[in-house]
């Protein structure tokens, strides 16, 4: 499904280059749900980006769904990221004059979807998050659990292959950031694959995986556990 290996991610400016990824490998196998876990400015946003196809890399190697997506052009890009790949986040990115089916409805028209189809896929999607009441709403006149299961719908009406979410509950309390794990769970179950970047180590807990990233890199933390018991120890 996603598979990085060695890939850099470099900003330059005329004194000074920043690498914000490097060396960075990942595999995402099909179905499964995993966390992004690291301090702040560690790479996260950036290798969720890429992933994403918002961004382009330095170096490296990207194969998205078995196909190389370092060649391919914004067009190119902006296709795959609208069929295969739906996006939350964490401030929801709602538009606020639409209602919430307007708001479903958005990505699809990209596609050149027929009307009935989109009204269709909108409906559908907003009774898989329990929101079928509220459809005629605007964002303002919803809960932020609301909004983001709103968002949700959104990135499901487009029936993705991988759903990238980046702090999905980084907006909400504690008893709606339960609610919305408690979906993301509920999709993995019916086999969605699910990338999720989180500050918060009890949410990473309730991925299938976690991985943690340092510097651009990912990092094995049960051998730098080991490694750090080993030296007090000696």
């Amino acid at each position: 499904m996603l598979n990085m290996t060695g890939l850099s991610k470099v900003y330059r400016t005329e004194m000074v280059e920043t690498y914000a990824l490097r060396n960075f490998d990942l595999q995402v196998k099909e179905g499964e749900f995993v966390a992004v876990t690291g301090p702040s400015g560690s790479g996260k946003t950036t290798f969720l980006t890429i992933a994403g196809l918002l961004e382009a890399f330095s170096g490296g190697s990207y194969l998205l769904d078995g196909v190389d997506v370092s060649g391919m052009n914004d067009t190119q890009r902006s296709k795959i990221r609208n069929e295969k790949i739906g996006f939350i986040f964490q401030a929801f990115n709602l538009i606020p004059d639409l209602n919430v089916l307007d708001n479903i409805e958005v990505p699809l028209r990209y596609r050149g979807m027929g009307g009935a189809e989109r009204k269709k896929r909108a409906a559908d999607a907003l009774a898989r998050v329990g929101l079928s009441a509220r459809q005629k709403h605007y964002p303002a006149e919803l809960s932020g659990g609301q909004q983001q299961r709103v968002a949700i719908a959104r990135a499901l009406a487009g029936s993705p292959r991988l759903l990238l979410a980046d702090e999905p509950t980084g907006n909400l309390d504690s008893s709606m950031a339960r609610s919305v794990m408690d979906l993301l769970e509920e999709l993995h179950r019916d086999g969605a694959t699910i990338v999720m970047v989180t500050h918060d180590p009890q949410l990473a807990a309730r991925a299938q995986r976690n991985v943690h990233v340092i510097d651009g890199q990912v990092v094995d933390i049960a051998a730098e556990l080991r490694m750090d018991a080993a030296l007090v120890r000696g």
